[in-house]
């Protein structure tokens, strides 16, 4: 978890860069009017406004709770200490972030029908959604990476995953996901806001903010389009070779029950792959701003809310070792609960 911390560091640096850009402020700079924003949220009407709290405050907690387990279970059992679930545990790392980013607003929108957001807060929170969707990109990449090598290349594996391997991997995904977010973040907060300041949203977005924007964003648009062809298509076309590389290795394999095994390793991984990327992908990489706010809204709950919430499921909780892991750790818990009383 070395990497996570530099990472937090880094990120915290980064902000302030962000946030105290040299010469004047933001809204000096681009004599911006807007001093807050205004987020919509999901629904207008009062009564599915406590509902929808109630719910997505359950799968908030749900989300925290599972992907904390699985950190502690990674980091407390040696038999869980390989390449794969490295990558997982930073995983989760990543997903108690995401949706500590995005539903606060949510939540708050929810309960009292609108949520107001300072200009500066504001480019903070996308500052770090943009991060950590980046970030996420580039580990399910490095993940499909080394589910290729582990099949393709067993006997290689232990050198070409070996620690310091995955460490760079891991570090790689989180320090370029830093870089691509101060670019985006910077180039956002660079336009002029005169109003309206109300976001059609329930959280601080890319496509919200540059419909607000009164000044030319085409600029703006092509650094957004390019950075998405960088880190969506490019991470997307490693994990689709590998795929197509593992693909083509259980076909070749003699034994149905390896090609079963061998597929079992990876379904998981690939349904994760097919959902966080048909949603995001449509959303970010494309080359012009989205108008229907309300599909935006709707596929931006897949990726920030259900994602986060079904992935230490398909991941961890139906794998085995970590079934085992989890049985150890409660037997644990009940042996020293019983020696106490």
């Amino acid at each position: 978890m070395v990497v996570v911390v530099m990472v937090v560091v880094l990120m915290m640096m980064a902000v302030v860069m962000v946030v105290m850009m040299p010469g004047r402020h933001w809204e000096e700079a681009n004599m911006t009017q807007v001093q807050e924003f205004i987020l919509l949220g999901l629904s207008p009407r009062p009564g599915l406004r406590g509902v929808l709290f109630a719910v997505f405050l359950t799968l908030y907690l749900l989300t925290v709770l599972e992907n904390t387990i699985i950190i502690l279970l990674i980091r407390s059992h040696t038999e869980l200490h390989k390449p794969m679930y490295f990558f997982l545990g930073n995983l989760s790392c990543l997903e108690m972030c995401y949706v500590s980013v995005t539903m606060p607003t949510l939540l708050l929108g929810l309960w009292s029908g609108s949520c107001h957001v300072p200009f500066t807060s504001c480019m903070t929170q996308l500052f770090f959604f943009i991060t950590l969707i980046c970030a996420e990109c580039t580990l399910l990449a490095s993940m499909a990476y080394d589910r290729y090598v582990a099949i393709c290349r067993p006997l290689h594996y232990p050198v070409l995953m070996r620690p310091q391997v995955c460490l760079l991997l891991a570090a790689a995904s989180w320090m370029g996901s830093l870089g691509v977010s101060v670019i985006k973040t910077a180039c956002i907060a660079g336009l002029s806001y005169c109003g309206p300041n109300v976001l059609n949203h329930f959280f601080c977005d890319v496509s919200p903010l540059l419909n607000l924007s009164c000044t030319h964003v085409a600029l703006t648009e092509l650094v957004d389009f390019i950075s998405a062809i960088v880190i969506f298509y490019g991470s997307l076309m490693v994990a689709l070779i590998s795929y197509m590389a593992i693909g083509t290795a259980v076909v070749r394999m003699p034994s149905a029950a390896a090609r079963l095994k061998a597929f079992s390793t990876c379904a998981s991984h690939l349904i994760v792959v097919g959902i966080f990327y048909s949603a995001s992908i449509f959303i970010y990489a494309r080359p012009k701003r989205m108008e229907d706010m309300s599909l935006s809204k709707l596929l931006s709950i897949i990726y920030t809310v259900f994602t986060p919430i079904c992935n230490p499921i398909i991941y961890c909780l139906r794998n085995k070792e970590v079934q085992r892991a989890f049985q150890k750790t409660l037997h644990k818990v009940g042996i020293s609960q019983c020696s106490e009383s």
